[in-house]
């Protein structure tokens, strides 16, 4: 299911209600911050798997 125009919009009606709009600045840096760690960690675990699979010896 692929969210259109219109559920994007009440999620943010929603998000501006909860949070009140002076914080929502905040909320979405942090939540930038978040995914930037999140894809460098993932990043990081994809690199240590293609050295682990040169690294290791081939059994035959």
């Amino acid at each position: 299911m692929r969210p259109e125009g219109w559920h994007i919009v009440i999620i943010i009606v929603i998000a501006i209600v909860l949070f009140g709009a002076p914080k929502l600045p905040g909320l979405a840096r942090s939540v930038g911050q978040s995914l930037r760690i999140f894809k460098s960690e993932v990043r990081e675990l994809k690199e240590e798997s293609r050295v682990d699979d040169v690294e290791a010896p081939k059994i035959t």
